[in-house]
């Protein structure tokens, strides 16, 4: 916990020689975290444009009316 505090850097746990776990504090934990979901809904609006460029996708207008008209809603 020292050298974890000291250097604020992750500490790779070795059995054997081999790594079989890094321990680093809760805040790099989380920073690590929300990298990871920025670049999750980064990746989902690319694959969405993707999807809208190759004609994979419909009009707002029609997606509402098909889902009304399959669940029953009248508006």
């Amino acid at each position: 916990m020292k050298q974890l505090r000291k250097s604020k850097r992750p500490v790779v746990l070795t059995v054997k020689g081999k790594a079989a776990a890094v321990v680093q504090d809760a805040e790099a934990y989380q920073r690590l975290l929300d990298i990871a979901a920025e670049a999750d809904i980064h990746e989902a609006i690319r694959q969405g444009r993707e999807e809208a460029r190759s004609g994979k996708s419909k009009p707002l207008n029609e997606f509402l009316a098909e889902f009304r008209r399959t669940h029953g809603i009248s508006g």
